[in-house]
């Protein structure tokens, strides 16, 4: 383990060690989202877009099936090696490891015998069912491998070995990038090859880290006869992987619902939404690096009760993610034409993609402040603190919010729903992180 890190005396630079690799991770996978997107997009072929748009929500499921291992497992692990537990930091990673392959089979197979029913829910149509159901179908395929490559990805970073979990991210993403032209445009295969191309990806991420965490890591195992653990253990995987989870299930149903908002305005407001919401991963997945990025570190210093060097890693991380946020939307908000224009050059594409897009940068300062006070909570097992912010922004509030907006606004409160959302969500956790860590 890379104790050096946690023992760094510059707090600024043991978090910007550990965030770096996981941001050029985030960037590459940014960088795989807009490819994607513009190579569905190149087809020209409005549905083809909508149907792949409308796939996207199945992926969000699987990431948060291998959340709960993955971002439970690591914050537990990460507070056993803060208090020197070595033996059963190695039985959290195992159990976390082969629990997660078995999900995904289930999930996959669930996935495909609700297909008819599950598609129509994510709202497809007439004429965006086919390319729709292809995707879905490749990707609950797929199933095993895309929820097994969050596991070591996160784990990894547990003992600082950033470096080790980007690489295997950025391995994958350049694959699915390589493929996806080819499989989409060259072989003709359309929203199907799309899927394929990701789920080869994820499955090279999961072949890599195999080989390499026997080579690289001393605290962490994927040996069965390890993999018994206390029930208290699962307990505490499941209380924060559960909200941790939640996220990502509720980022689905928030799509989800903003399309059956969207389907009276026609198929090229979904398209357009689609497309704003790829291009908005652009300040997103930043956010999301840097914010995760502190996660081992946080749960380090709580496991060893150093309340000192945690207070003063809460305090430069909030400073530093709240002026990355700014800096993106301004970026966003200004370049948003151009960006989706990039994407698809329609006229009415461009004007609904525009609006849309800045409307989902305008409040990233606030999503930063949920999300880290998120992690946070995650990271040192406030199981309960994480489950309501968990189910907060993209959840019950979002839904409270897009009500009252599309009845009073009608199109446009649809489109700024989230930004409300995530302004009275940033409240909340401000005021929840006040009241359980006493900064």
């Amino acid at each position: 383990m890379e104790n050096s890190i946690f023992q760094e005396k510059r707090i600024s630079k043991a978090y910007i060690v550990l965030s770096l690799p996981l941001v050029m991770s985030m960037v590459v996978s940014l960088v795989y989202n807009l490819a994607d997107t513009y190579f569905v997009a190149q087809t020209n072929n409005t549905d083809l877009v909508a149907g792949v748009s409308l796939g996207a929500p199945v992926f969000t499921l699987l990431m948060a099936f291998g959340n709960v291992f993955a971002q439970g497992g690591s914050s537990l692990i990460s507070r056993l090696l803060g208090q020197k537990d070595v033996q059963n930091a190695r039985r959290v990673s195992s159990f976390s490891f082969y629990v997660s392959i078995i999900t995904g089979a289930v999930i996959g197979a669930l996935l495909l015998l609700l297909r008819t029913p599950m598609l129509y829910l994510l709202g497809a149509t007439a004429d965006t069912f086919a390319h729709a159901s292809a995707y879905y179908v490749w990707l609950a395929v797929g199933a095993p491998a895309v929820v097994l490559s969050f596991i070591h990805s996160n784990l990894l970073r547990t003992e600082g070995l950033s470096k080790e979990s980007m690489m295997g991210s950025v391995l994958g993403t350049v694959i699915n990038i390589v493929l996806d032209p080819i499989l989409i445009s060259v072989l003709g295969m359309g929203a199907a090859g799309a899927a394929i191309a990701t789920v080869i990806g994820y499955l090279c991420t999961d072949i890599f880290f195999v080989i390499i965490l026997p080579r690289k890591s001393s605290n962490l195992s994927m040996q069965p006869k390890e993999l018994k653990i206390p029930m208290g253990y699962v307990g505490q995987i499941l209380g924060i992987g559960i909200p941790a989870a939640l996220v990502n299930i509720l980022q689905s149903i928030s799509i989800v619902l903003t399309n059956q908002f969207l389907l009276p305005y026609g198929n090229e407001s979904i398209a357009a939404m689609g497309i704003a919401l790829k291009v908005s991963m652009i300040a997103l997945l930043i956010i999301t690096g840097f914010s995760f990025g502190g996660s081992p570190l946080f749960g380090y210093y709580y496991g060893a009760g150093n309340r000192e060097r945690l207070q003063a890693c809460f305090h430069f991380c909030f400073r530093f993610l709240i002026v990355i946020a700014v800096i993106l939307t301004v970026f966003v908000y200004i370049a948003a034409p151009a960006l989706i224009r990039g994407m698809l050059d329609q006229e009415s594409i461009l004007m609904h993609g525009t609006l849309m897009l800045r409307w989902q940068v305008l409040t990233m300062a606030f999503v930063a402040i949920t999300m880290l006070t998120t992690i946070i909570c995650q990271s040192t097992g406030k199981i309960l603190s994480s489950f309501i912010l968990s189910i907060s922004r993209q959840g019950f509030v979002f839904v409270i919010v897009l009500l009252i907006a599309s009845n009073l606004f009608g199109y446009h409160g649809v489109i700024c729903s989230q930004a409300i959302a995530d302004i009275i969500t940033a409240g909340m956790s401000i005021g929840i992180f006040l009241k359980v860590f006493r900064c």
